[in-house]
């Protein structure tokens, strides 16, 4: 009973914090899904994770406000940049999307190189904690999703380029830190391939409901079997989504291409 409560008061903040995520991701992907710019979420997060450790390896500590607005920093300057390489090569923005992220990931190398730790920490980045993730960054990550829904659907309308790409950049920083950057890049984009060839009215609602249940499969059965939680809720997410992609039934104009 005593280990059956431990694993729960360990489970329920790392949902939390999955549920936080996915609120934002979902539709977030969607409309990253819409516009052709797959690999925009890896990108951005990379670049934010580089502005975490390039904070740590100033000596600014890690969790801290100073990291998280380095965090940011370093991810709305991406975002700026990927904003103008849109408006200037559009034809090649996805491959531009991708040299951001190899840069982004080798500039984090380079500068753990010599940090003892510093594999670690990359994985830290990756796979992400979110097991042991703290009430202060859910509260963190809470106000922020909040901000993201209100603006989402009330307001999208009026974002533009530079607004959709600047609030991007924020979410990613906050969601990143809380579930690392796979998880990150899953919940974005699984639940919006595996439902686009359904009714674009019923899309965002099985999106959720795929996202969440991942999540609570997923945690549920990594402390079962004593696995590593962020790549069984990797798994779980794309094998839920098979599924569900398999049962939609594509329409005339339904599809993005």
């Amino acid at each position: 009973m005593s280990t059956l409560q431990a694993d729960l008061s360990i489970l329920w903040p790392a949902f939390i914090a999955g549920v936080l995520v996915v609120l934002s991701h979902v539709p977030l992907g969607q409309q990253v899904l819409a516009r052709g710019i797959v690999f925009i979420d890896l990108a951005i997060a990379q670049v934010a994770g580089l502005g975490v450790i390039a904070a740590h390896v100033a000596g600014l500590g890690a969790g801290g406000w100073i990291t998280q607005v380095a965090a940011a920093a370093a991810a709305l300057v991406g975002a700026l940049l990927l904003t103008w390489t849109e408006r200037k090569r559009p034809e090649a923005q996805e491959a531009l999307i991708g040299v951001l992220f190899v840069l982004a990931s080798t500039a984090q190398i380079l500068l753990l190189a010599n940090d003892p730790h510093g594999g670690e920490d990359l994985k830290d980045l990756l796979a992400g904690q979110i097991l042991w993730v703290t009430p202060r960054q859910l509260v963190h990550a809470a106000i922020v999703t909040g901000i993201f829904l209100l603006a989402w659907f009330r307001y999208r309308e009026r974002f533009g380029r530079v607004g959709f790409y600047v609030l991007f950049a924020i979410v990613v920083t906050i969601s990143v830190q809380l579930v690392g950057v796979y998880l990150v890049f899953t919940s974005l984009i699984v639940p919006a391939v595996a439902t686009y060839r359904y009714p674009p009215r019923r899309q965002l609602s099985l999106g959720y409901a795929l996202a969440l249940a991942s999540y609570l499969v997923g945690l549920v059965l990594s402390a079962v079997v004593d696995l590593p939680s962020s790549p069984v809720i990797v798994w779980a997410m794309a094998l839920i989504g098979l599924l569900i992609h398999l049962g939609g039934r594509e329409k005339p104009g339904n599809a993005r291409h």
